[in-house]
C-alpha cells in the first residue's frame, strides 16, 4: 500500500503525517491489518529496536474522586464495588513498588485519586520518592496525582521524580461530554507545567468511549503538538456502575488500528499500552508489542490484569526483550535533550485540531466480555499480595 510506505518512511524522518493519511489507517480493512502492524513495527523497531519498557502502577490514594470524569471507577457517584482507601504511608508505597521492581518493571508510576493535589500532598508524595528510590537503585518514579498548582512540578522535580503523567483522553471537542468538573484546557496546562518543570511529560488517550475517528485523530495530533516523552493508549475497561459502563465499542483490530495510527503521528515516543489490553486487545497482544514499546506489568488501579508471569512470558515468545534500568528508553536526540527545551522532538505544528462531527466508529462484531473486568482485590490497600 502506498499509504503505508508513505507512513513509514515519514516515522523514520519524525515527520507528521497529514490528518487523512492518519484517518486513513483507522479505516483500513481487516484484510490489510497485517500489513498495517508491520508497517508500524518498521518504525516502532526504528527507534525502539525490540525492546519493552515494564511500568507498574501503585494507587496511594483510591476513590471517592469529587470530579465526574464519565470513564472513571473512582469518580463522584460511582457505584462501582473498588477498593477505597485513603494515603499510603511511604513505607507501604515503597514495599508496593519493590514488587513491581522484582517482576521488572523499570518504572513506578505513583497514581492518587482526585482533583489535584494540596501542599500537604506534594509533600507526602515526595516522602514517598525519596523512599522509592533509597529502597530501589535504578528505578523511575511517575507521578500522577491530578491537576498541578504553579511550583507543584517543580518540588516533585525535587523529590526525584522523572515524569509526570496527565491525560488528554479524548479530543477537545468532545471533552465537555466526558467530564464537567475541569476543563480539557485545564489538563493542556498540568501537562505543560510538568515539561516546564523538567520532568518527562507523559501524556494519553483513552479510546472506546463512543468517540468517532476524528476524535481519536484530533486527540492523537494534540498530543504530538503537546510533545510528551510517553504517550499511554488506554482502552475503556467499562466498569458497572459508571457512566460508560455499558460502551463496549472495540474489537482487537480496531485496538491495533488505534495503536499503529498512535506511532505513526508520534514515531519517536514511548507508545505505551496501558488499561485495557487484556479486555479489549486479548489474545491479540503479542501483536500490539509490535506497535508499542511499553506497558503496564500485573494490575491496574481499581482493576486485575493478566498475571505478571504471563506478560514476561508473552514478551519473550513474541520475540522481544524487557528493557532494562541500564538501557535508555527515548531515543538519543530525546533523551540528550538535543532537540530543544524539555528534551522532545516532536512537530510543533499545530494538528489542525477540529469538530467532532465525523465518521462514527464501526460497531464491535464481538460480544462484550464483561467476564474479563474484575475489580482490584490484591496489593495496595489490602493485605494480599500484588500481582507482579
Amino acid at each position: 500500500m502506498d499509504l503505508l510506505n508513505t507512513l513509514v518512511d515519514k516515522g523514520l524522518r519524525r515527520e507528521l503525517p497529514t490528518r487523512d493519511e492518519a484517518l486513513a489507517v483507522l479505516a483500513t480493512s481487516d484484510d490489510d491489518l497485517l500489513d498495517v502492524v508491520a508497517a508500524a513495527g518498521k518504525v516502532r523497531r526504528h527507534w525502539f529496536g525490540r525492546r519493552v519498557k515494564l511500568n507498574y502502577l501503585v494507587n496511594l490514594k483510591s476513590g471517592l474522586c469529587p470530579e465526574d470524569c464519565s470513564y472513571c471507577s473512582q469518580r463522584l457517584g460511582s457505584t462501582a464495588g473498588i477498593l477505597k482507601y485513603t494515603w499510603l504511608k511511604p513505607g507501604q508505597a515503597s514495599d508496593a513498588a519493590a514488587a513491581g521492581v522484582a517482576g521488572g518493571a523499570k518504572r513506578v508510576c505513583l497514581v492518587a485519586s482526585g482533583r489535584g493535589p494540596t501542599d500537604r500532598d506534594v509533600d507526602r508524595v515526595s516522602e514517598t520518592i525519596r523512599t522509592i528510590k533509597d529502597n530501589n537503585e535504578g528505578v523511575e518514579v511517575c507521578a500522577c496525582l491530578g491537576l498541578l498548582s504553579d511550583g507543584q512540578a517543580e518540588r516533585l522535580r525535587e523529590a526525584g521524580a522523572d515524569a509526570y503523567n496527565h491525560n488528554l483522553n479524548t479530543s477537545e471537542a468532545t471533552y465537555g461530554e466526558i467530564t464537567t468538573t475541569h476543563t480539557y484546557e485545564d489538563r493542556v496546562d498540568t501537562v505543560q507545567k510538568a515539561h516546564a518543570a523538567g520532568l518527562s511529560a507523559c501524556s494519553g488517550l483513552i479510546a472506546g468511549m463512543g468517540e468517532t475517528d476524528e476524535d481519536l485523530v484530533d486527540v492523537v495530533f494534540s498530543l504530538r503538538e503537546l510533545d510528551p516523552d510517553s504517550v499511554p493508549v488506554n482502552f475503556l475497561i467499562p466498569f458497572e456502575g459508571t457512566p460508560l459502563g455499558k460502551e463496549w465499542n472495540l474489537t482487537p483490530q480496531r485496538c491495533l488500528r488505534i495503536l499503529a495510527m498512535t506511532r505513526f503521528v508520534c514515531p519517536d515516543a514511548e507508545v505505551r499500552i496501558a488499561g485495557g489490553r487484556e479486555v479489549h486487545l486479548r489474545t491479540m497482544q503479542p501483536l500490539a508489542l509490535h506497535l508499542a514499546n511499553s506497558i503496564f506489568l500485573g494490575d491496574y488501579l481499581t482493576s486485575e490484569g493478566q498475571a505478571g508471569r504471563a506478560d514476561l512470558e508473552m514478551i519473550a515468545d513474541a520475540g522481544f526483550e524487557v528493557e532494562g534500568t541500564d538501557q535508555v528508553t527515548l531515543p538519543e536526540h530525546r533523551a540528550s535533550g538535543g532537540c530543544g527545551e524539555g528534551g522532545g522532538c516532536g512537530s510543533q505544528e499545530s494538528g489542525g485540531v477540529g469538530g467532532s462531527a465525523g465518521t462514527p466508529a464501526p460497531s464491535p462484531t464481538d460480544e462484550p466480555r464483561t467476564d474479563l473486568v474484575a475489580v482490584r482485590r490484591r496489593g495496595a490497600g489490602t493485605d494480599l499480595a500484588p500481582n507482579a
